[in-house]
């Protein structure tokens, strides 16, 4: 490890009186208030109050000569990474269960879950995550029966890729007494073969036959999840996530953990539109953190379902099952009585909205709710903004409606986006170069656990269209390429606009938080083929060193 982790762990372990702190010879790279890119040698902050003081060039030496010296080592150095809709919870209790990200057959998933079910056999249940079957020789959907061969003496219930769609053993269809006489749920979809019967996949609001008899972890339980979450995200220099759909009790573990200063990173909670209390966070009004640790001060609802279960809501039938349109989980008069009570309360409304359709409803309800002198500053969002309408997408800047977006999404997608949607509409799905050309700011994030948390995988897809393999070669739908310099905007100070912290977060610009990365390689001198493997070597957040590799 080079000079600067050694010097701060003893800085940041000593008691001494707060001073500033020079940290020298780096390639450093933040925004000014413009957003535009700026580069410096030389970054000061204060270690007690965790702000940047200054950056700029070797004249800061003598200026803070009595300062604490950090030599660098010529290392690259970015604001922290901003990750602008992920799942934290989620994330930290997936590293706890079945990983089926990348099996490649439904045989292969089956065998990991065995493997498991082998190695955890106290376990109440066998859950897990991660399959997708548009990467499997058969491209369908997989069945109860290869589970059943497998484990059928206790539940098994596995989540799609993207947490869209579950896969049940036919033991966990029985004690959720899902049947060839049960009806599908408003939004949701039990999938059945040509008899009738169920094939153990569930669709969007349909999984939550099942998933209310899954046990429900305890707070001790979640708080290690979520810790085991952190410790993650922090190796990847994510030092701030928007949290997209957070129930009560996971808020209040938040807050306890931010009222024991035990919050190593920045939490922005979207309150979810599902939550029984949410009314009551509402009345409660904004809860803004001058420390920025835990602001809460959004709401997710959610609109419809994802592409790869078929359940994003079209306008239009699937170009390869003419006979669907998707699924809207949330009703339109209920769409419009959540939306209008958040924004009558004051709270930035975020909704999930993948399919051309949902993301109508959701831009009509936008235009008809907030009034024109109050959509700048409300900041709204629509999350994913995956599939557009062209005579759409003007309509966001229009109506001041912020797309938070999944740059990976399209790289994973690409295989099979076009069979579901057909050439023509296409051109308004994953069409981050569309939004930016009319101005839009672009939130930038993973969805994570639904993809891997790793920013830099999405800086990659946003400037390549590519995979990490480089297909296809010059990249898919690439006239929707991204800068780098957008990209990395998307990950830091666009982000953090967000969630309305740019003056605080995502520059390192003076006076906001001195929350930084130091990674392996400069991002502005390697071929951006390479932009998926930069690595981090150190996070800070609010001053303090956090990770060291």
């Amino acid at each position: 490890m080079f000079r600067l982790a050694c010097l701060a762990c003893a800085i940041f372990s000593s008691g001494l009186t707060a001073a500033p702190v020079v940290v020298s010879d780096i390639k450093g790279y933040g925004f000014n208030s413009q957003r535009q890119l700026q580069q410096f040698s030389v970054l000061v902050f204060d270690e007690q109050s965790g702000k940047v003081l200054a950056r700029g060039d070797n004249s800061l030496l003598a200026k803070y000569k009595d300062a604490r010296q950090l030599n660098g080592g010529g290392k690259t150095l970015l604001p922290g990474l901003i990750d602008g809709h992920g799942h934290v919870l989620g994330l930290g209790q997936n590293l706890a269960q079945v990983e089926l990200r990348g099996s490649q057959s439904e045989q292969e998933a089956v065998a990991r879950v065995a493997a498991f079910a082998q190695a955890n056999q106290d376990a109440p249940w066998i859950v897990g995550r991660g399959w997708n079957q548009v990467l499997w020789p058969s491209n369908a959907f997989p069945s109860s029966a290869s589970l059943d061969e497998a484990i059928s003496d206790k539940p098994v219930y596995l989540e799609r890729i993207d947490a869209h769609a579950g896969w049940a053993n036919s033991k966990a269809l029985a004690l959720a007494g899902i049947s060839k006489d049960s009806i599908d749920p408003p939004g949701g979809e039990i999938v059945r073969d040509a008899n009738g019967n169920p094939t153990g996949v569930l669709i969007d609001n349909a999984m939550l036959l099942v998933e209310q008899h899954i046990p429900t972890p305890d707070n001790a339980a979640k708080v290690r999840a979520l810790n085991a979450a952190f410790d993650h995200l922090l190796a990847l220099g994510i030092t701030s996530v928007h949290d997209a759909g957070v129930d009560s009790d996971t808020v209040k573990l938040y807050q306890q953990l931010a009222g024991e200063q035990k919050l190593p990173m920045r939490i922005y909670p979207m309150l979810s539109a599902r939550d029984p209390q949410l009314p009551l966070w509402l009345e409660a009004g904004i809860i803004d953190d001058p420390t920025d640790y835990l602001d809460i001060r959004s709401v997710k609802i959610y609109g419809d379902g994802a592409l790869g279960s078929r359940g994003a809501a079209l306008i239009e039938p699937y170009s390869d099952k003419p006979e669907q349109k998707g699924l809207l989980v949330t009703e339109p008069d209920k769409l419009t009585q959540i939306m209008q009570m958040t924004i009558a309360a004051g709270f930035q409304t975020n909704v999930h909205a993948i399919g051309d359709l949902a993301n109508r409803l959701v831009l009509d309800r936008f235009e008809q709710l907030v009034p024109e002198d109050k959509r700048a500053a409300s900041r709204h969002r629509i999350e994913h903004a995956q599939i557009v309408s062209p005579k759409d997408i003007p309509r966001f800047a229009k109506l001041q409606v912020l797309p938070a977006m999944q740059a990976v999404h399209a790289t994973s997608d690409k295989n099979m986006a076009g069979d579901r949607l057909g050439v023509a509409r296409l051109r308004g799905a994953y069409a981050w170069r569309s939004f930016i050309d009319q101005g839009s700011i672009i939130v930038g994030g993973s969805d994570f656990p639904v993809e891997l948390a790793n920013a830099f995988h999405g800086i990659h897809a946003s400037v390549t269209r590519q995979s990490q393999d480089n297909q296809p070669v010059g990249g898919w739908l690439p006239e929707q390429k991204l800068s780098l310099t957008e990209a990395l905007r998307s990950f830091t100070v666009d982000a953090a606009y967000g969630a309305f912290q740019e003056d605080s977060m995502g520059t390192l610009a003076p006076g906001s938080w001195a929350d930084f990365i130091i990674i392996d390689r400069d991002i502005y001198q390697i071929p951006s083929e390479q932009l998926w493997r930069v690595e981090v070597e150190q996070t800070f957040v609010h001053g303090k060193q956090v990770f060291a590799k």
